[in-house]
């Protein structure tokens, strides 16, 4: 047995070390799955002389979990193999349960999903005290549910209201959490102690038992007519419809697996747990969260994208020019982390009322016991405002956050960037502006780079960095260090107008007003866009960034790209722009009031306007058209941006696409949704919008090139 060490010693206590070679982590591979059956017939073989086992790891880790690899690979035609798969591995760590000899768990690292359920199996658990070791079935996140045992043994200890928030929200656990909830006997403050525990337990208990194969059990929490209360069995699929909007198969296939396999014995309960698995683990959307949210998430933590050949930077003090939301954020964010953050403002005032945003997160997080108040105190005392340029002395990075005007942010720049520490960074927040040109007001244009936030800065986890024609490698790196620092996750792309995020982000607001302007109602339309899964309507976006801002940066563009002898695409959704704003006067929630209405008390509603404004006759427009209008002009650009060269990795537009944009998580981002629906697929249903609804959706060449090979984007 390759992967996992058998140990008995005079006393009849039997280890089991799991250690896969080869592997920095433990997983459910094959080799394990094989080996941990011949364990399963040992121990039987030896039972008589058996007087306990403990379950450990000779990893850092307990163990990682399923093989995601394996599952990425199974598809829907094998579905039969994987429920055998499956099958086996649970019908062996049911015959260790049921041994008839104690069998306990010695955590000694962070046991996640299926390293959970090995442990869930075990009639005691016993972890290292560590603040570090997270324990838990996170499966939901990755579009699974735990198919090792965890919904049916889970239920089974806490009884399924208790149950079902940590299945459906894959909540990990720290030891003392996990000890409160009682899926813990007991935690430990060091390695010796961990194991005398076990032994202990072992010896004082020799004929434990799961409390589900004692006689007189009954679930928690339920009763002779029903295993969970009325209450919750009838409001919490109603809760999870509300939540998912259908487009996520895992909550729903976990609460079903749950309260199906409440009112069974185990062993039917285990095989309905097993069915629910197989059908998500075939199915594209676990495929899609997979591919992104782990192993290309992965990449991007491994620092997939970063000049190797640069030594990596600590930053220990940052000034920021612009104490608004934007700046006011980026402060917090690197005080957070332990980075003195000078912020700087045309007066101490504004400078002031900046640190202040600041002290009102902090004060929030106090009162919710997130944060204690040393930890505030800390943290406002690292934000310094100041209105002197001079107090930018030493930083090791500036990041301008001004106002979107070439001029100002020039002006800013030339006036700070001598106050840079040696070898310092030069940043812009622009969103739409090119690196390139803003390098211009500096005097090493090899330090400048952007980074383009996104509001609000301390719940986004995006960061945008974009380099500049003249951008070195070094700073690049840095900026990657940097961003990292800060807890934020960084996509690296090439410089261009509106770079990747906003470009992508503006189809989907300008199709929305597209949608208007044909006379589709706008309650159609926004509901259209959250029953694919977007946070919010695009109509509701864009009263939240304002219209005007928006008509300022197309005729900017205009005016820029007039100089160029080249003009701006047509797009029907500016006219509508156009009306609200300058027409009708209603560009948005800060102007008073846009797409909606802002009752002072009470909430926000469609304007009855838009019905005479907008409201001609839209034909049969079929939800399909608009939903898939929603998803396919925000694919079609992003193909554009990665056939222009702007975006070099499919990784880089998934992951910006999800956690900068929002577009839906269970698509695994624009350029993985086109892989679920296939490349040919996509292609000619991009001619048919295109036909219907105007060129704007025609397939880029990139995606007919891809489509003619039937190739994925990679």
């Amino acid at each position: 047995m390759s992967s996992i060490q058998y140990q008995k010693d005079q006393d009849g206590i039997v280890t089991l070390t799991v250690d896969m070679p080869g592997q920095s982590a433990n997983t459910m591979n094959q080799a394990f799955r094989t080996d941990f059956s011949a364990v399963a017939s040992q121990l039987e073989s030896e039972q008589d002389g058996i007087t306990g086992v403990i379950l450990t790891s000779g990893k850092k880790t307990f163990f990682a979990g399923g093989d995601l690899n394996g599952l990425l690979a199974v598809t829907p035609e094998q579905k039969e193999e994987l429920f055998k798969r499956a099958t086996e591995l649970k019908a062996a760590m049911r015959r260790i349960e049921l041994l008839g000899k104690p069998v306990v768990a010695a955590i000694n690292g962070s046991a996640l999903g299926g390293g959970f359920e090995l442990c869930l199996a075990c009639h005691a658990r016993f972890s290292l005290a560590s603040p570090q070791i997270a324990l838990g079935l996170p499966e939901v996140n990755l579009g699974l549910l735990p198919g090792g045992g965890g919904v049916v043994r889970l239920v089974r200890y806490l009884g399924l209201e208790a149950a079902m928030p940590l299945l459906l929200e894959g909540t990990s656990l720290s030891p003392a959490q996990a000890l409160a909830k009682g899926l813990l006997t007991s935690i430990a403050d060091d390695a010796a102690g961990l194991v005398k525990m076990a032994r202990d337990w072992i010896k004082e208990n020799p004929e434990a038992a799961q409390p589900w194969d004692k006689k007189g059990w009954g679930l928690p929490g339920s009763t002779e007519q029903s295993p969970a209360s009325l209450t919750f069995l009838r409001t919490a699929p109603v809760a999870l419809m509300k939540k998912t909007r259908g487009c996520y198969p895992a909550p729903l296939a976990i609460l079903s697996a749950a309260v199906e396999g409440a009112v069974v014995n185990f062993d039917t309960a285990s095989l309905i747990e097993t069915r629910y698995f197989v059908g998500l683990a075939t199915g594209p959307v676990a495929k899609n969260l997979i591919s992104t949210f782990f192993f290309q998430m992965n990449d991007i933590k491994a620092n997939k994208g970063r000049p190797a050949d640069v030594p990596p930077a600590t930053f220990k003090r940052v000034g920021i020019l612009g104490a608004g939301m934007m700046g006011a954020g980026i402060a917090y964010a690197s005080a957070m982390r332990g980075i003195e953050a000078v912020l700087k403002d045309v007066s101490l005032d504004h400078a002031g009322k900046g640190k202040l945003h600041s002290e009102k997160l902090l004060e929030k997080g106090v009162s919710k016991g997130k944060i204690s108040p040393s930890k505030r105190d800390e943290v406002l005392q690292r934000i310094t405002p100041t209105a002197d340029a001079s107090g930018l002395a030493g930083c090791d990075i500036i990041i301008e956050a001004v106002y979107e005007k070439r001029e100002l942010k020039a002006e800013v720049t030339r006036e700070a960037e001598p106050h840079l520490a040696e070898n310092g960074l030069f940043a812009s927040n622009t969103s739409t502006l090119p690196i390139t040109g803003l390098a211009e007001a500096s005097a090493s244009p090899e330090n400048f780079i952007g980074l383009h936030f996104f509001s609000p800065v301390d719940r986004m986890p995006l960061v945008e960095i974009i380099k500049g024609k003249k951008t070195s490698s070094r700073t690049l790196a840095h900026a990657i260090d940097f961003v990292k620092q800060i807890g934020k996750t960084p996509i690296v792309v090439n410089d261009s107008r509106g770079f990747f995020t906003s470009r992508v982000f503006g189809t989907f607001t300008k199709e929305g007003a597209a949608m208007l302007s044909e006379g589709v109602p706008a309650a159609v339309i926004e509901n259209a866009a959250l029953s694919v899964g977007m946070p919010v309507g695009p109509l509701a976006v864009m009263d939240e960034t304002s219209m005007a801002l928006s008509l300022s940066v197309k005729r900017q563009t205009e005016t820029d790209l007039a100089s160029e002898g080249k003009s701006m695409p047509q797009h029907p959704g500016w006219a509508v722009i156009e009306r609200m704003a300058d027409g009708l006067k209603r560009p948005g929630r800060a102007g008073g009031g846009g797409f909606y209405e802002y009752p002072k008390d009470g909430q926000k509603y469609l304007w009855p306007g838009l019905v005479s404004e907008f409201g001609k006759s839209a034909g049969d427009v079929p939800l399909d058209d608009l939903r898939d209008r929603i998803l396919y002009i925000q694919a079609l650009e992003s193909i554009r941006i990665l056939e222009e060269g702007v975006i070099d990795t499919t990784r880089d537009a998934n992951i910006g696409s999800i956690l900068g944009i929002g577009f839906p998580r269970w698509t695994g981002g624009v350029l993985q949704y086109v892989n679920m629906v296939g490349t040919r697929r996509f292609a000619e249903r991009s001619a048919e919008l295109a036909q219907r609804y105007g060129e704007r959706f025609t397939p880029p060449a990139l995606l007919l090139e891809k489509a003619e090979r039937n190739e994925r984007f990679q």
